[in-house]
This record gives structure tokens, sequence and C-alpha cells, in this order.
């Protein structure tokens, strides 16, 4: 593993600094033992979730909430979506046990206010809304985005997901080796993004995608959205992709806009020093600039999966995901089941074709369906060995009965009820 080299110090930053840096921090290696999830819900007014969730309403609510003594950090997303991030966890159980009482002290919060989560990977009632949060860097953000369509503006303030975060792996090569893992978790992608789409519905109207979450990621940017190149060694490709990617804004001091250069790449900032060196937390904050699939943040983050329907939805993705990346029988044998669905060619995730037809027909597709059956079945298998509780148990049957099984995601649902009727979602209740 490389020796982190770059100053801890707020200093000037130098090319060869943040290549040492960004090869030390992004795949921190040894015994898969931890697991995390970031869970994102829209905030809807419980009566009727056509109805305007004023910003001082939510505020309000968002300040109660953070007087609750949550495990998990509690985030307000620029559009007002409600994020729960849990700390690592040492089993899959303790990951759920966590969040599920969070979840459970939110839930009452909100509901004395009149208010409900929603799991949705788009938001499926109501129009575009106004950006929520007024900072620097969220102005600098939409201001870059813009550039290259609406689709980065309805990605801050329309969407959500479930993310899975698990060990990078060992350092040495294996099956529970980081770069097996790394590989595994693009190769498993557009299955995931397949299984789990929901969301059909953006805005109240069906948008001819299982995954519209899934669809807005692909055209956010023409690099900041896909996988390094996965040809090469993880560490070479996840630096070059990182230094080669133009720098989101330049952040500026107090309370002042941040500057937005036009296609200035970190590496070119790093070299020229204008328009001021760059330190060590510019270096931090470009990297929470990146959104690829799978991203290295010491750990592996997997960011395919949309929001899920339910109180507790969120559950299954994350121990399937857990089972096939952990178990290290189910690891090896996923591993094998989606081998021949990559490498992609031609462009890269989610940007392949692969990945563009697991967004628009989720487990319609005969190949993605195929490896989604017998993924399902190992995870299955592993989960008792990795101490999964009878009701975790019992909804990872229940998703695979209802979807899985008969080739279905949660996006046919509404999309099964809308057919050829052009009826909207308000119309359908959805």
């Amino acid at each position: 593993m490389p020796v982190c080299e770059a100053p801890e110090s707020g200093g000037p930053l130098a090319l060869g600094e943040a290549e040492d840096r960004l090869r030390c921090i992004c795949f921190k290696t040894g015994p898969p033992r931890t697991v995390g999830v970031e869970v994102e819900w829209f905030v809807h007014d419980l009566a009727d979730p056509y109805r305007p969730v004023s910003a001082s309403r939510l505020g309000e609510a968002v300040a109660r909430l953070r007087t609750l003594p949550l495990a998990s950090p509690l985030t307000l997303e620029p559009g007002g979506q409600l994020e729960l991030s849990s700390p690592p966890a040492a089993s899959l159980m303790e990951c759920v046990t966590t969040v599920s009482a969070d979840l459970a002290a939110v839930r009452g919060v909100l509901r004395s206010a009149g208010l409900v989560l929603t799991g949705a990977g788009t938001d499926p009632y109501r129009p575009q809304r106004d950006r929520l949060l007024r900072e620097p860097r969220y102005d600098a953000m939409e201001a870059y985005l813009d550039r290259s369509g609406p689709a980065g503006r309805a990605m801050m303030r329309d969407s959500a997901s479930v993310q899975v975060c698990l060990d990078a792996g060992y350092e040495a090569p294996g099956p529970q080796g980081y770069r097996r893992r790394w590989r595994l978790a693009h190769l498993l992608g557009p299955v995931l993004v397949a299984a789990f789409a929901n969301s059909p519905v953006l805005h109240g109207r069906s948008t001819g995608h299982r995954s519209t979450r899934q669809g807005l990621w692909t055209d956010l940017d023409p690099l900041r959205g896909l996988a390094p190149d996965l040809r090469r060694d993880p560490r070479s490709a996840w630096t070059a992709h990182a230094l080669d990617t133009p720098v989101m804004c330049v952040r500026g001091e107090g309370d002042g806009p941040w500057a937005v250069p036009q296609g200035l790449t970190l590496r070119d900032w790093l070299r020229s020093g204008r328009p001021r060196p760059v330190t060590r937390a510019d270096l931090d904050y470009h990297l929470t600039t990146l959104f690829p699939p799978v991203r290295p943040r010491g750990h592996l983050e997997l960011r395919m999966i949309d929001a899920q329907p339910g109180e507790d939805g969120w559950i299954v993705p994350l121990a399937v995901v857990t089972a096939l990346f952990d178990d290290p029988g189910a690891a090896e044998a996923a591993y094998q089941a989606v081998r021949h669905l990559g490498p992609p060619e031609g462009a890269a995730p989610p940007r392949s074709a692969l990945w563009r037809e697991a967004a628009r027909h989720g487990l319609a597709a005969p190949a993605l369906h195929a490896a989604a059956l017998e993924c399902f079945a190992l995870a299955r298998e592993a989960l008792p060995r990795l101490g999964a509780a009878p009701a975790v148990l019992d909804a990872v049957d229940a998703f695979h009965e209802r979807h899985v099984g008969p080739g279905r995601c949660p996006a046919d649902a509404p999309l099964t009820s809308m057919a050829g009727t052009g009826r909207t979602g308000k119309d359908l209740g959805i």
C-alpha cells in the first residue's frame, strides 16, 4: 500500500504530493469487516403528498430532528431530501439495527409535524422545486452542472438513493482482494440498477425509464459521473481520473461566491497554481464532487441503487450486496456469474450499453434477469452465514418472489398501472 506523503497542513500541494495522497486514501486495504449504508428519502405531506412542503415547515422539522440522539449523522440535501449515513458497523445486523432505530425516531418526529418519508429514486409527486439550500458550494455546483443540461439540476433536487458502503478488501490478490472487489462492484452494477430500479415517475409522469435516477446520473456531465478505466490497476486508474476531471469550483473565503472555472482539470490547477495554489482541502473537496457508480473513499461506495419503497425496503439491497461481497463463497460465485457481463466495450459505466439497458428496462432485459436470479440465490444462501435475522431473510424472500423471480423491479408496479392509460402518477395515487 502506498505511503501518504501529502502534507497535513493547509499549505500548497504539489502534483506529486496530490498523486501520493490519492493513492493513499482511495483504497484502504485490510480484511473486509465493516459495512455501512446511506439512505436518502423525500419528505412529503402526510395527508397529501402533492401538497407543497414549505422550506420553513421542513426547516422546523429538521431542527427538531437535530435534537434527537441519532447514531447516524443526518443531513438535508439541496432539494429537501433527508439522508441518514450509518456509522461503520461490524456486521450486517448491527448496521440494520442502528439505522432502523434512527429511522423510527426520525419518522416519529416527522409524523407529529404531519410529514412522511417517501422511498423512490426520483420524486414522483411534486414539480421541480427551487433549491432549498442556498450556500456557495451548491450555487457553484448548480452553475457548473447547468453547462451540461438539466440532468444535474434534477439530480440535486429530485433524486434519492440507497448507497451501500463496504471495505475495499485485502491488498493481496484473490476473491477478497481490493482489485477483485472493485471489479465485482462494476460487474454487479447494472444487475443492481435493474433489480432495484424504482424511479419510473418524475413529477407525476412516466419517463420511459425504470430508473430515471440512473438516467440522470448517466447524463450528468462528460466525465464526472463515469467510472475510471477498468482495464487499469484501480489505484492508478482512480488517481488519473481524479486528476483529469475538471474541478467543479474553486472554494472562496467566507460567505462569498465560489469561482466556477471552465474546463480546469485538477492536474492543470496543480501545475499552474492558478487562480490560487491548490491545498489538501481543495483536493479532498474535489473528490466529493466526483460521482461514479462506484466511488473509492478508502472503502467502496456503491451508488447505483434507487431509494426503495416501504419503511424497510432499503434493507434488501443492503443485505444482498453485503452477502455478495463479504461472504467469500458467495463473492467468488457471484463474480463467476456476472463476469460475462463485462468488461464494457466503448463507453465507460454508466454510459455503456448494458448500464443504459438496466436503467431503461430493469429486469425485463434477459441477461440482467438471469444474472439477478443467480445472484439473489447466492445472497440468500449466504445471509444466514452472516448472521442475518429472520426478518431480513423474509424481506429478501419477499422481494425475490415479487420482483426478481418474475423478472420485475419495484418500478414495474406503477408502470403497469399507468400503461396505456395516459394517466399521471397523481391520478393513480402513487
